[in-house]
């Protein structure tokens, strides 16, 4: 005997999901690293590689540009000899933040949970 479907009790979503816009720009692939480590202040690319050593160069690069392009970061050329590059938060980079720390904190939870071999409780 099949089970009946039950209505989904959830309020309905507005068109765009929001959630699945805003995963569209912090879901790639270190995107939520790259954000984390511009929170602090502009960093050059060579900085950012050290700071996420497990990252292509191209990996990095593909990125960076991506944020670049949804205007996520600032990409600033400084006038230095030879010149060199700074990525920086934009205002709408910023606003991603909380995100991403709250996800950091969940992530928190879930790493204690599985050192202390239960289920994690999110409070």
């Amino acid at each position: 005997m099949a089970l009946r479907m039950r209505k989904n009790q959830s309020p309905p979503h507005p068109y765009p999901c929001p959630l699945t816009e805003c995963m569209r720009i912090i879901g790639g692939a270190w995107t939520p690293n790259i954000l984390w480590n511009l929170r602090g202040g502009p960093r050059r690319f060579s900085e950012l590689k050290s700071d996420i050593p497990n990252v292509s160069s191209k990996v990095l690069t593909t990125r960076l540009r991506e944020l670049e392009t949804k205007h996520v970061l600032i990409r600033e050329v400084k006038p230095t000899s030879p010149p060199s590059v700074e990525y920086s938060l934009s205002e709408f980079g910023e606003e991603l933040i909380p995100a991403i720390e709250a996800i950091a904190a969940v992530g928190h939870k879930i790493k204690r949970s599985r050192k202390n071999n239960h289920t994690p409780a999110l409070d």
